[in-house]
């Protein structure tokens, strides 16, 4: 956990509550959480389904790791401790946004369990739904696909700490929702995601 080094700071609480910005917006905020290997699909479902909840006038927003590694986690690499930080700030970014009624589409790696329980307990401390999504697919799949080419680095010893290969993921043991993306059509998984978000009361 991070150390908490400023000293004489309360969280400020608003007259406008979480409740109120529900009814605003018409929906409640909870961040639905998409791990998985590299190359998985926690992106290509986490758009698709961006564009499907936009289409149905709901409020979502995407936080995905390389945009995060671009700016406000700039400063990270991908030594376990960076990983845990890296995920730990993503984490109460997407609190925020939760508490603003904001559905927050979160697609990273984050392959050690103890850093994605961090985020569950952070949204839970705060009677805010988080929703772990694992687009589960094998080793090989998301090698034959490799997007980025990054998969062919670490064969090649270019890329260091590399999850899958040169570093471990743990894979989720309950997971709210078990994505197979191999096995199933975009169109599919965005239709189990909708369902669970309104079975949930998100929606």
């Amino acid at each position: 956990m991070t150390e908490q080094k400023a000293t004489n700071v309360h969280w400020h609480e608003g007259e406008v509550t979480r409740a109120d910005r529900a009814k605003l917006l018409g929906q409640k905020g909870a961040t639905i959480w998409f791990t998985g290997l590299s190359g998985s699909g926690k992106s290509t479902v986490a758009v698709a389904l961006e564009k499907a909840l936009f289409a149905q006038g709901r409020l979502s927003y995407r936080l995905d790791g390389d945009n995060v590694r671009l700016g406000i986690n700039k400063n990270l690499g991908f030594s376990a401790e960076d990983r845990a930080e890296n995920i730990r700030r993503i984490g109460e970014i997407a609190k925020l946004f939760v508490d603003s009624g904001v559905i927050v589409l979160s697609s990273f790696v984050s392959p050690y369990k103890a850093d994605r329980d961090v985020v569950r307990k952070l949204h839970e401390a705060g009677g805010m739904d988080f929703i772990e999504v694992y687009v589960d697919v094998p080793l090989a799949e998301a090698e034959k696909r490799d997007p980025k080419g990054l998969y062919k680095k670490a064969r090649a010893g270019e890329i260091k700490n590399f999850t899958g290969i040169s570093d471990p993921y743990e894979a989720p043991e309950n997971p709210e929702l078990v994505l197979p993306s191999h096995e199933l059509s975009l169109e599919q998984e965005v239709d189990v995601l909708l369902k669970l978000l309104k079975e949930r009361g998100v929606l």
